[in-house]
């Protein structure tokens, strides 16, 4: 007898559908897989046969074969473990033909019985959407996560006795709440904490506003860190497309907690300077979400960046620029989205004391080998860099109050707002994303700003990126102010931050 499931399989960012087809017929006893599987959904035919003996169904003396199409499509995973028992217990006449019709199927089983948690559910319930399906059947853990799809009946088992009552008898088993977790994490960060730094600060806004990468160069404990984890408080809030996005990654990456529900807050992501390349940016025979992936749409903050080491570093330089990052197989090439806001923090020298002679103990050579770990093209792609200060002790006992993120958070909102309504037409968000040929035509200069802008590009023997990335940023700073062209204040608030790293990498 022959029957077939629907079932799914992750490919990079894509779901692609797969038909599990079992056959029982008569020959030598034995259990077949085929389809191009890999060594950990091979191992089903253990887990399915141990859990059905453990219900009390044997398989019969015969020749049981599962395929899973298409064949040229690799399988990686446990998810297939509950679509091959289903498929199984639908030929042996324990579950009715047809009642798994429209329906995708997707499941973990223990040796027990029971079905176990999986990842990638939200955009295999995308996907059973797409392909007219009416039905999800799910681990009851993912029951939650597989609700985020309108337009699906949600079926959450826990075991599978309750497949054949729901397969049998039609009885529904009780579904967990589908309601997002509230945080309990206690006070979010605030900027109205960070202590004096008014240019770090003012950094921090345009970057956010326009989602400029940030560059922060100062000693040990001036506040970086501490600024870059506040960045993401004022940033304007996702839109629903940006969650679905960012909770489709999470949910590949299998890192939705149980109950989470749609992603709304900006991800911050800030990796360990020992990280290898491929954690950074994905991969894996079968590739999978890295590090750049899981910041799309909010920060990537990379601390001590030139103690990264350089073929770490230049792995950012496309994704930096193109918003994505390919990886290349010999099965194909993969694409990861990596649309993300870039802050990096480091030290202007090993000691972190330049220029401060009085305190810098490193040698004019080590200084300049330290600084030279971070390329000059990387460089190019950072539209803000700002000197972090030691903090006096003026500024550690100040009474004066620090602007708060709620406040820093609306004037971001009310920018990107701005941007929102101008690129409607386009494919972009920020000013952040424009293109060449974009900015002629969105970036207009008063006759002031374009002079002080052409003496600026000669003096400071500027390259095209940094001439390009002044003028976006000058544009997020106009939006600011409300301003609709770009004025004298706003291109001379570029420059000083575009040229900030000049007096650093001079040595």
């Amino acid at each position: 007898m022959y029957c077939s499931v629907l079932s799914a399989t992750v490919s990079g960012m894509e779901m692609i559908p797969v038909q599990v087809e079992a056959d029982v017929s008569d020959g030598m006893p034995q259990f077949t897989m085929v389809g191009y599987v890999s060594a950990q959904v091979k191992e089903a035919q253990d887990r399915v046969r141990t859990a059905l003996k453990n219900m009390g169904i044997s398989l019969p003396p015969k020749r049981i074969t599962i395929n899973l199409s298409p064949a040229d499509v690799r399988k990686e995973g446990s998810r297939f473990d509950l679509p091959i028992a289903a498929g199984v217990l639908m030929t042996l006449g324990r579950i009715p033909p047809g009642s798994l019709r429209k329906t995708m199927v997707l499941g973990e089983l223990g040796l027990d019985g029971h079905v176990q948690e999986i990842s990638g559910v939200f955009p295999a319930a995308a996907k059973a959407r797409e392909l007219g399906c009416t039905t999800l059947l799910v681990p009851a853990g993912n029951a939650a996560e597989g609700g985020l799809v309108g337009g699906l009946h949600v079926v959450g088992i826990q075991n599978l006795q309750e497949l054949l009552n729901y397969c049998c008898e039609g009885k529904m088993p009780s579904l967990p709440s589908i309601e997002n977790q509230k945080k309990e994490d206690g006070k979010e960060p605030d900027f109205s904490e960070v202590q004096g730094q008014t240019a770090a600060r003012r950094a921090a806004l345009i970057a956010a506003a326009g989602f400029h990468n940030l560059l922060m160069l100062g000693p040990p404990g001036s506040g970086k860190s501490m600024i870059a984890r506040r960045i993401p408080t004022i940033m304007p809030p996702m839109s629903e497309e940006e969650q679905m996005e960012v909770t489709r990654i999470y949910s590949i990456a299998g890192m939705l907690a149980k109950g989470e529900g749609v992603r709304r807050e900006r991800p911050f992501r800030a990796p360990h300077h020992t990280i290898s390349p491929q954690a950074l940016a994905g991969g894996g025979k079968q590739p999978s979400p890295g590090e750049i992936t899981l910041a799309h749409r909010g920060v990537l903050f990379l601390d001590e960046l030139p103690e990264m080491t350089r073929t770490t570093i230049e792995i950012l330089r496309q994704p930096l620029e193109e918003h994505r990052i390919v990886i290349s197989r010999v099965s194909g090439n993969y694409v990861f989205p990596a649309s993300f806001l870039m802050v990096a923090a480091m030290n202007p020298c090993p000691c972190g004391f330049y220029p401060d002679l009085s305190r810098c103990t490193c040698a004019p050579g080590d200084i300049s080998r330290y600084l030279s770990r971070v390329s000059q093209p990387f460089l190019d792609r950072m539209d803000l860099c700002v000197q972090v200060e030691a903090l006096s002790y003026e500024d550690l006992h100040g009474e004066e109050r620090c602007e708060s993120s709620a406040r820093m958070r609306e004037k971001a909102t009310a920018a990107a707002e701005i941007q929102a309504a101008r690129y409607r037409q386009e494919s972009i968000h920020f000013n952040s994303e424009l293109k060449a040929g974009q900015i002629e035509k969105y970036c207009i200069l008063e006759k002031a700003a374009e002079e002080l802008l052409e003496d600026a590009f000669r003096r400071l023997r500027l390259s095209a990126r940094s001439y390009h990335g002044i003028i976006r940023t000058a544009r997020t700073i106009a939006d600011l102010d409300g301003a609709v062209k770009i004025g004298v204040p706003h291109i001379s608030e570029a420059i000083c931050f575009r040229s900030a790293d000049k007096s650093i990498w001079r040595i």
